[in-house]
């Protein structure tokens, strides 16, 4: 799948993508390198996203409802307003990340290092 000009693919190397209001629903990013992405507003409704690094991501209104998130690094990762609804997220490391606002109805955070660093 290609977005923005970006090959959107299991361990893609996206660090620093610009993908704000990118449709990328359903895609596969199993692993990917998405420290620093910009993806503000972008969807990722039941995207794979497992072990992806989203360390320092942008995911500002971003729509990750039933996104597989399984341990995904989301270290200091800014979640403002973002809809997590029945995402997964067992054993994905928030530490630091911004959750203001964010609507976690449903998510499952089994094993999720919380951003305060308590262990869900």
């Amino acid at each position: 799948m290609n977005v923005n000009g970006y090959n959107i693919k299991p361990y893609a190397k996206l660090r620093y993508a610009e993908l704000v209001g990118a449709d990328l629903t359903g895609a596969d990013l199993t692993g990917a390198d998405l420290r620093d992405a910009f993806l503000f507003g972008a969807n990722l409704t039941d995207a794979t996203l497992i072990g992806a690094n989203l360390t320092k991501a942008e995911l500002v209104n971003a729509n990750l409802t039933s996104a597989n998130l399984w341990s995904a690094i989301l270290t200091e990762a800014n979640l403002t307003v973002a809809n997590l609804t029945k995402a997964n997220l067992n054993s994905a490391t928030l530490s630091g990340a911004t959750v203001s606002g964010a609507i976690l109805d449903d998510a499952i955070f089994d094993g999720a290092i919380m951003p305060n660093g308590d262990v869900f």
